[in-house]
């Protein structure tokens, strides 16, 4: 084939010289290639970025470098204050209520028992013996302490008392929630430090 485009023009830097792996290096690069630096080199030269007398000042360091003798070995303590601000009063009515049922249910349980060992020693026999005796006269016998003192009495007895226990200590506790936060609203409150061991 014939080529019909005709002489085309050379370019000098690539007609002329040569090419970029064949160029001999410049007289004043001879050296490796060092970038340039914003800031100037601190004295004794840089090795990657660090002095090279780090290495020995490393050692150096850690050649003076004492063991620790007074390292805590007990666990810490973290510590938290914090202020009761306020007490809701359904929250302490209900619990209250339940302690105090809890409380007269142990009251009715341990009357019960006391009767029972006391009975079982022989008290209520020689007291109301004694008393019988006492308060007796020719027409009657005098006051029967044994049948006045019978467990269903004292039963009875104690469930009344409990059961006003109950109501008493429900009132009470409520009515001291709403004490407490009239007087959290002047002062603050009460303030607590927990601690809790890591």
């Amino acid at each position: 084939m014939t080529d019909t485009r005709g002489p085309q023009p050379q370019y000098e830097g690539y007609a002329a010289g040569p090419l970029p792996g064949e160029r001999e290096p410049a007289p004043g690069q001879a050296g490796p290639y060092h970038p340039p630096q914003a800031y100037p080199s601190p004295p004794g030269g840089t090795h990657g970025g660090r002095p090279q007398g780090g290495q020995q000042g490393a050692g150096a360091a850690q050649a003076s470098r004492k063991p620790r003798t007074g390292a805590r070995t007990t666990p810490r303590t973290r510590k938290a204050r914090l202020r009761v601000a306020k007490a809701d009063p359904w929250s302490v009515m209900k619990v209250s209520f339940l302690l105090s049922i809890a409380l007269g249910i142990c009251t009715v349980v341990a009357s019960a028992v006391l009767w029972m060992v006391m009975d079982a020693m022989g008290v209520f026999s020689t007291v109301g013996g004694t008393i019988s005796e006492a308060t007796g006269s020719n027409e009657g016998s005098g006051f029967d302490l044994q049948s006045f003192l019978s467990l269903p009495r004292v039963l009875i007895f104690t469930s009344v008392i409990a059961v006003i226990d109950v109501v008493l200590a429900t009132a009470l506790a409520t009515l001291g929630a709403f004490i407490y936060n009239l007087s959290a609203g002047f002062v603050g409150g009460v303030e607590l430090t927990l601690a809790e061991d890591e």
